[in-house]
């Protein structure tokens, strides 16, 4: 009888091991597809804040939050569940799928870019005087398709794993960065307050007090360089997407001279070749998006047109 029982812990422990190492496993892995997708989720963070710019600070951090729960929605309730689905009995249907968003990506860039040029029907101070819902569903569907690409890359990370444990580590990937990217967010559009607390706490000689703010006069031109680094990045990841999507689907010219000139520059600039490789696969993804996004918002013009008349 206790000969029994003490197989039957030791059964147990075994288990509790073989547990602990698979929890141990998915961890790992959730941590490497997160890693993998560090452009898309930096790109995603560049591109939020524009989105809060001119409304009012208080209403800044609920607006995130708004937006933070619609990319959790996004991510677990319509991306994850197609993506496994896809992934398991049509993975050919990925791919034009993913490069459906990515031309949206790229039309959505382009339309920033002809507004701030002065053209279109909401450009100048239109673009403060927005409604939240307005506000918080334009960022939401642009991050439907960051999200989209993340939760992509994360499952090619783990496409040799299991159902359920792709399935567990695409949730962990999905909240993990979306705390990270709307933390981040937020903590960026509130460290204008936090400069100005830091002066009213300390004093404007002190210290801290001439720290906060800098702080204060800094912001406004932080988040002007981020909603141009935003508008550039839905180019860029709407471009890449086009052009892997493409490579993928058999058209491999453009995606092989990019990758040539990639090659070519990293071997032409020792130390720094890797970083300037990237910077040209950035700039030729982003010339691609910006083509690809005037030539969707010239014929989306076009068609508003002819229904106007």
């Amino acid at each position: 009888m206790s000969a029994g029982l003490f197989g039957l812990l030791d059964d147990v422990a075994a288990l509790a091991r073989l547990a602990a190492a698979s929890v141990d496993d998915v961890g790992a892995a959730a941590a490497k597809a997160s890693l993998k997708a560090a452009g898309v989720v930096v790109d995603d963070a560049a591109v939020t804040p524009q989105y809060v710019r001119g409304l009012a600070a208080e209403r800044e951090v609920p607006i995130i939050k708004k937006i933070a729960k619609g990319s959790v929605r996004n991510k677990l309730v319509f991306i994850l569940p197609v993506a496994l689905l896809l992934s398991q009995f049509l993975p050919g249907a990925l791919t034009p799928i993913l490069m459906l968003g990515g031309a949206y990506l790229c039309y959505e860039g382009a339309e920033k870019v002809w507004h701030a040029l002065g053209h279109g029907e909401h450009g100048g101070g239109q673009e403060r005087t927005r409604s939240e819902d307005e506000v918080v569903s334009s960022a939401v569907r642009t991050d439907l398709i960051l999200s989209a690409e993340i939760m992509v890359i994360a499952l090619n990370e783990v496409a040799d794993q299991g159902f359920l444990a792709r399935l567990v580590i695409l949730v962990l990937v999905g909240l993990l960065i979306t705390v990270l990217v709307y933390g981040a967010v937020a903590l960026i559009v509130k460290m204008d307050d936090l400069g100005l607390a830091m002066v009213e706490r300390s004093g404007a000689q002190s210290r801290s007090g001439r720290f906060g703010a800098g702080l204060v006069t800094a912001m406004p031109k932080v988040l002007s360089v981020l909603s141009v680094v935003g508008t550039a990045a839905m180019l860029w990841v709407g471009g890449h997407i086009e052009l892997v999507g493409m490579d993928e689907l058999g058209l491999r010219a453009p995606y092989d001279l990019v990758h040539h000139l990639e090659e070519a520059v990293r071997d032409a600039v020792p130390g720094i070749g890797g970083v300037l490789a990237w910077l040209t696969n950035t700039a030729f993804s982003a010339l691609l998006g910006a083509v690809l996004g005037a030539v969707v918002l010239a014929v989306m013009t076009a068609v508003k047109k002819v229904r106007a008349r």
